[in-house]
């Protein structure tokens, strides 16, 4: 009874904390997301009329191709360059600490200054990987005005921030691999391919799993990185719900339109969680 109670008070400040911080914001945001409530005006109740509103929307459709487009080939791309990393950082003797933290620096700087960096790499007239194509006689790239090049540039510094993260995680499930079960596919006579795909990616897969329903979570609310380097354009093609919201809500002043805008994030993180734990689930049961 002592060690229940204790518990329960060890318990506590976790769940105000939770309490006051995400689930009143959220039942907040949803009540707010059924009225059509603006800045300074309590506004009335129309039901799923925000939602219904979005659907028919052009902007907010192109929005949600942008969510997933973006998402799914950042998530990608640094999943297998993290994995690649890793197993890089894995085979390091000499400097190796050295050389992790200086791997590290990407993700350890405030996001709104790298975010101005890269800007600042992409833009017209100072960009600086455009000095470097003209150097080689290419023409300059309008990293910031084609919807494709812009899409090009945030997914860029996307992964340049979160791929310390991936590789550092997954070199730490890496080294937690015993090693008699590299010596024992090396006795199989397992070559190199045999023993990743036998042996180290079904004992990765728990840490892969985690890793990537995190950067999930992050890369398809991602704010900073699209609102200090595109604002959403050009012509919206690199808006995400999280700056789309932003600007309906609090510029346009829409509260309930931009909430419901927010909230059409919940039901897709909610499938990649529950997919994606039950795969590290399934992978702990295997192993």
């Amino acid at each position: 009874m002592r060690e229940a109670r204790l518990a329960y008070i060890l318990i506590a400040p976790a769940v105000l904390f939770l309490t006051i911080f995400v689930a009143y914001p959220f039942f907040m945001a949803l009540w707010m997301s059924l009225t059509s409530k603006r800045l300074g005006m309590p506004g009335t109740f129309v039901g799923l009329g925000n939602y219904l509103r979005l659907l028919d929307d052009d902007i907010f459709r192109q929005t949600a191709w942008n969510a997933v487009l973006y998402t799914g080939v950042a998530v990608g791309i640094k999943t297998v360059t993290g994995l690649a990393l890793a197993m890089g950082l894995a085979k390091l003797s000499r400097g190796a600490q050295l050389i992790r933290a200086i791997v590290l620096l990407p993700w350890v700087i405030p996001i709104s200054l790298s975010a101005l960096a890269w800007w600042w790499m992409y833009d017209p007239l100072y960009s600086v990987f455009n000095w470097g194509l003209g150097l080689i006689g290419i023409h300059k790239i309008p990293w910031l005005s084609n919807p494709f090049w812009a899409r090009v540039a945030i997914i860029t510094t996307n992964i340049w921030r979160g791929l310390p993260f991936y590789g550092l995680c997954i070199l730490a499930g890496l080294l937690a691999i015993p090693r008699e079960l590299y010596e024992a596919a090396e006795t199989d006579g397992a070559g190199r391919l045999a023993t990743f795909w036998y042996v180290t990616l079904p004992l990765l897969r728990p840490v892969l799993g985690t890793v990537i329903l995190y950067s999930v979570v992050m890369t398809i609310s991602d704010f900073e990185t699209i609102y200090l380097i595109t604002r959403g354009g050009p012509r919206n093609t690199t808006h995400l719900f999280s700056t789309l919201a932003y600007q309906v809500g609090l510029v346009g002043t829409e509260i309930g339109l931009g909430a419901a805008i927010v909230l059409f994030i919940f039901p897709v993180l909610a499938v990649a969680a529950f997919l994606l734990i039950r795969l590290v689930r399934q992978s702990e049961q295997i192993a």
